[in-house]
């Protein structure tokens, strides 16, 4: 009945009842699993206004989702889950005074934190809330569980800077808190529900040991239960709820946007790393550094110092801990924020004295070097990793994050290390933001017997009376308290506060549909229920967190999976055939599995750059696409073994549809080959008016030749698309690829070398893709002989026309040849020999997934400036999802992946550059305008 109501209003695409997708999307960083009965994914507040009321008319329970970043089992749902697309995810930078400082910024809930911070940057401000998961969590989530971080603390979080909110509650009624006719309305509507809170606030005023605790408690980090911090901090009712929604994982309202007031980035930081002989001395350190206007200290004990000493690029001095294994070594990273270079150097002097007192074993001193810098940091961001990279198979990470009084600090530490020894949490790691006493502590746990999740139980158990009631502190400092803490909410506030929190639970919620088990739940067991099995799966995915840091750079996400979701999915169709528990849902899940997760990846390997295990999902199914059928391999070895006449027979084709698209036009032609790919269930690709025609007259043998003995000379291999396709057919410019690198290289006076044999010649790419590894390699080795041959052993650089065919090339071929792009080439060879008189017209620039991998993102930028006087990046586009020949077989990847480039693209810019051509098919069909590539805007601009 309740899916049928919601028809009323919301789209049934949008409506999701599939068991393969339901299971996918409920997946979170948690290690808990609950799969939701329906998932919702909303487009505007209208559609979460009408689900809201039916879902309270039908006494379902709801609960919402942004990233599902976070870690406390706060964003699932056996239910109904809210999911919410991409329409979320609009900002707009407030200036409150003639200097347009951007004093606040008002986000809907599906930006991402790294972008919000992005769109400020100009104005050398940001948010307060600075979580490690920035470049993935979104604001909705930030606010919903007061996520803080290494910086802010508790003077800079989502409590303490923000401004107003939208919100929607449990009944549908909006709240608009900075908009004075929407508060008046409100109060005159909710007259009762204000009033409860005011009544709230005065008791909670009038008991002078309750608001001592409050007190006590907020001068930590505290994210356990609700803020009950703003019962006391406020006497506008306003206020109240304002703050009180701030932390409430979404167990009270609907955060539909935020206003934040921003904080200041200075653009001066300088970072220094100090080791100590032992944990006493380490958090003698932190309460003197307490004391000074320290932005970051962030201490990592022994254990965790030793787990990432042998990376790449750590100090020389912690191998010796790697030595000497009974050592009490500790560290502490530290940062200074200053508004110039003077009172930065003063900052380092005064604290740097401060340091010495206490008589440091070893130390990188403070230092702004952008590369020692990324170094020292890297030491502390690499610890989790660390962790969860050498776990056992089947076992689950877990973090968990409490805060102490500073001034206990030091013994706390040695009483949870003792509790991580009694319960042989061996490998247990701890780390945190020390200026806070907020200590993070890594460890793992597998949920497959009895006795394992008696263990996890019991230590839990220990810890909650080790941190609550020894040490007086918080059992959660800033990852939310969701299903994980609710069980020790009691024993942390007493009766007295958690009554409170109940009361605030039945004002705003009274029929308890609001996420209902978070925050607020009677079962005291209810940490150790429905927790997430992590089965065998395969190696290549087995490490994987399901954090989630994969999904914002994967084209596929508004489509069909993630990559955390394909991992997911997988596992459990892996635990379905082992268990042979449901043969039915396992059929059904396999079957979806295909297209979901196989056919509609990209396989760029953007998610592993974004991985904090480093796990490439493109690898699982470039393996899984991998087939024993006979036949299939003879297909892809014949082509492999007769590739000049597959190339011929490929430009044959693009002729014939050439030929068809003039004689019946593009309407026809566009109709007629949807349907046959519809027909041939993709096997017949789809034809687009910008699929280009055939690169005719391809005199690749006569390349132009110079003939100085002693002239700057280049490899050049035009890759097997470039001899293939030519230009589209209203290219602005008709030359092909070919022709215009032939143009550029002349101008420079470099002289072309052209492989011998070059027709027969491919990367492997095409074959790789598609999961014929031996077949692919095969063809590298081939190429990697030619042009051995042709660089005369490496002597002169090699030049590919097309970033996917360099950067195999670069991963695959011997170290001793030069391989290049067309953008780092043209920046290391050509620029300096040619004058170039940038054009006035923009250019959108597309930095593909090759070659962000391959960290040309910058070398891109300065070509492209170069050349043109204004260029434009559009913002949420990582991989076009063209991904060789996925954009004709599957253009609805294509399509998904680029959905937000047309609307920015600037009015009056018809022109977009990248180094794929493949790429620049997609990237012109979705844009408007066309793409292609750089050597073309090169060639025009130079002489």
């Amino acid at each position: 009945m309740l899916k049928e109501k919601l028809l009323e209003r919301i789209d049934e695409k949008r409506i999701i009842t599939d068991q393969t997708l339901r299971f996918a999307y409920g997946t979170d960083a948690s290690f808990y699993r609950l799969v939701p009965e329906i998932v919702l994914q909303l487009k505007n507040i209208d559609e979460i206004v009408f689900a809201l009321k039916q879902c309270y008319e039908f006494a379902t329970p709801v609960t919402f989702r942004a990233a599902g970043t976070s870690l406390s089992g706060q964003a699932i749902s056996d239910s109904v889950l809210i999911m919410l697309t991409t329409d979320w995810n609009k900002h707009k930078v407030i200036h409150q005074d003639s200097r347009c400082l951007a004093e606040q910024i008002w986000l809907q809930p599906g930006v991402i934190g790294a972008n919000a911070n992005k769109y400020l940057a100009p104005f050398k401000r940001k948010i307060g809330p600075d979580p490690a998961s920035i470049n993935s969590c979104k604001i909705g989530g930030i606010a919903a569980n007061n996520a803080s971080g290494m910086c802010c603390g508790i003077a800079e979080n989502s409590y303490k800077t923000v401004a107003g909110m939208t919100i929607v509650l449990f009944d549908g009624t909006i709240l608009n808190t900075l908009d004075p006719q929407s508060v008046a309305s409100f109060k005159e509507s909710h007259h009762d529900l204000l009033t409860a809170l005011c009544a709230l606030a005065n008791e909670c005023k009038a008991n002078a040991e309750l608001s001592a605790k409050i007190r006590h408690k907020y001068r930590l980090k505290n994210t356990m239960g609700y803020a009950l911090n703003s019962l006391i901090d406020f006497d506008d009712v306003i206020d109240i709820l304002l703050h009180l929604l701030i932390g409430s994982e979404g167990t009270l309202a609907f955060i539909a946007d935020i206003t934040y007031n921003t904080v200041v980035d200075h653009p001066f930081k300088s970072t220094a790393l100090y080791l100590f002989a032992d944990i006493e001395q380490t958090c003698k350190t932190v309460s003197e550094l307490a004391k000074t206007n320290v932005a970051t200290v962030e201490l990592m004990d022994n254990r965790a110092l030793r787990s990432i000493a042998d990376r790449e690029g750590m100090p020389a001095f912690l191998g010796e801990l790697v030595k000497n294994k009974d050592t009490q070594s500790a560290a502490l990273l530290v940062e200074i924020h200053a508004k110039n270079a003077a009172l930065l150097a003063i900052e380092i002097k005064e604290l740097t004295r401060i340091i010495d007192l206490f008589e440091a074993k070893d130390a990188v001193a403070f230092t702004s070097d952008k590369k020692v810098y990324a170094q020292l940091w890297d030491v502390r961001k690499s610890l989790y990793p660390a962790v969860s990279a050498v776990r056992a198979t089947a076992t689950t990470v877990i973090i968990e994050d409490v805060a102490f009084p500073i001034a206990k600090l030091s013994l706390a530490l040695q009483d949870l290390d003792a509790l991580l020894k009694k319960y042989r949490y061996d490998e247990a790691i701890i780390f945190g933001h020390a200026l806070d006493g907020n200590l993070h502590f890594v460890f793992t746990q597998t949920f497959a017997s009895q006795i394992e999740m008696i263990r996890y139980r019991d230590f839990m158990d220990d810890v909650a009376q080790l941190v609550a009631i020894t040490h007086q502190g918080s059992l959660k400092a800033e990852h939310g308290t969701g299903r994980n803490m609710a069980p020790y909410i009691e024993l942390e506030w007493g009766a007295d506060g958690y009554q409170l929190m109940q009361r605030i639970k039945t004002i705003f919620d009274p029929q308890g549909i609001l996420n209902p088990g978070v925050i607020i739940n009677e079962d005291k067991q209810s940490h150790i229920k429905n927790l997430k099995l992590m089965p065998v799966t395969d190696d290549l995915i087995d490490k994987c967190m399901e954090c989630g840091f994969c999904e914002d750079v994967c084209p596929s996400r508004n489509l069909s999976l993630t990559p955390r979701q394909r991992n997911s999915v997988y596992r459990e169709i892996c635990r379905l055939r082992e268990t042979k528990e449901n043969p039915a849902k396992s059929t059904e899940m396999e079957k979806a599995f295909q297209y979901l997760g196989i056919d509609t990846c990209a396989a760029t390997g953007l998610c592993a750059d974004r991985c904090p295990v480093d796990i490439n999902t493109g690898d699982l199914v470039r393996k899984l696409r991998a087939t024993d059928n006979k036949i299939a391999n003879k297909v892809a070895m014949w082509t492999a073994d007769h590739f000049a006449m597959v190339t011929k027979l490929s430009e044959l084709g693009l002729s014939g549809a050439n030929v068809m698209h003039r004689v019946i036009g593009t309407s026809n032609m566009e109709k007629m080959t949807g349907f046959a790919y519809k027909a041939s269930g993709h096997r017949i690709p789809r034809w687009s008016r910008y699929i280009p025609q055939p690169a005719r007259n391809l005199n690749i043998l006569k390349a132009h030749g110079i003939n100085h003995e002693n002239h700057e000379k280049v490899v050049y291999f035009p890759s097997c698309a470039v001899r293939i396709m030519g230009s589209a057919v209203d290219a602005m410019d008709q030359r092909s690829l070919f022709d215009v690198t032939q143009s550029v290289l002349k101008k420079a006076g470099i002289e072309v070398i052209i492989p011998h044999d070059v027709n027969e010649q491919c990367c492997g790419m095409p074959y790789l893709s598609k999961g014929f590894n031996n077949i692919a390699n095969k063809k590298t080795k081939q190429l990697e002989t030619v042009l051995w041959e042709a660089s005369e052993q490496g002597k002169y650089p090699i030049l590919m026309d097309t970033s996917p065919c360099a950067s195999i090339s670069m991963d695959l071929m011997r170290s001793e040849l030069s391989i290049y792009e067309p953008f780092s080439y043209i920046a290391e060879f050509i620029l300096a020999k040619l004058t170039i008189t940038p054009q006035k017209e923009p250019v959108m620039l597309h930095i593909t997934c090759t070659s962000q991998r391959k960290g040309k993102a910058d070398v891109m930028c300065a070509v492209a400036k170069a050349c043109a006087e204004q260029v434009i990046i559009p913002d949420d586009i990582s991989c076009c999802g063209f991904a060789g020949d996925r954009g004709f077989k599957f253009p609805e990847l294509n399509r998904s992946a680029l959905a937000g480039l047309q609307e920015q693209v600037p009015r009056y810019c018809s022109e977009g550059y990248s180094n794929s051509i493949t790429c620049e098919i997609g990237l012109s069909e979705h844009s408007g305008i066309e793409y292609k590539s750089i050597l073309y805007l090169l060639d025009k601009v130079s002489c």
